[in-house]
């Protein structure tokens, strides 16, 4: 009788640890499952290289074209406390440039009103008062629903990601399209933190 009991005790505890370890697998697996989607879901985007932007002339512009080039766009304005950056832009655009730097640069009226000319009068007013250079794109939004896409990708997979906050924020793109730095309006063309990783990337 001892024996009966003992052999029902000993099987039910074997079959209670295959069970919990069936559904401890069962348990991992589910918890890998979701791990992956999560990181799916989460996935980052830093490469530009497949969105079209449209130039002053109105003209479409894969971001594609500018491979193998070391990119800075920024988003700017004629009326801010910032435009005096555009020396600063043109400065680093000309000691650069023939390394294979650009700068594409985006007019915005999303802050203060203030960038409200027309593209001919944004073109006219960099060349005779900064003698900019650099290339000029067409007037986009970079806030709210009508947000650029190209503004849509660069806002969300740069670090610290989020909004624009002003005016010639700047991002710097590496040679084959990706994301790599983020700088707040403040912060100058010219400036060591600039420059420094420009060089960096334009040695890669």
């Amino acid at each position: 009788m001892l024996k009966t009991i003992f052999r029902i005790s000993f099987l039910t505890v074997i079959l209670g640890l295959t069970v919990g370890c069936s559904k401890t697998k069962t348990g991992n697996s589910e918890n890998q499952i979701n791990n992956l989607n999560s990181k799916k879901e989460t996935t980052v985007n830093k490469n530009i290289y497949d969105i079209s932007v449209i130039n002053m002339e109105g003209d479409t512009v894969k971001l594609s074209d500018y491979k193998d080039k070391v990119l800075l766009i920024v988003n700017v304005a004629s009326k801010c406390g910032y435009t005096s950056q555009y020396e600063g832009l043109e400065n680093i655009y000309e000691k650069y440039n023939d390394k294979g730097f650009e700068i594409l640069a985006f007019p915005c009226n999303d802050f203060g009103g203030q960038e409200p000319g027309t593209n001919e009068e944004i073109r006219t007013f960099c060349e005779t008062k900064f003698n900019v250079t650099f290339p000029l794109f067409d007037k986009i939004e970079v806030l709210g629903d009508n947000k650029s896409p190209l503004y849509e990708r660069l806002i969300n997979n740069s670090e610290p990601s989020g909004d624009i906050g002003w005016n010639f924020e700047k991002f710097i793109i590496s040679k084959d399209g990706n994301i790599v730095a983020r700088y707040s309006s403040k912060v100058k063309p010219e400036s060591e933190e600039i420059t420094g990783v420009i060089e960096t990337e334009l040695s890669n």
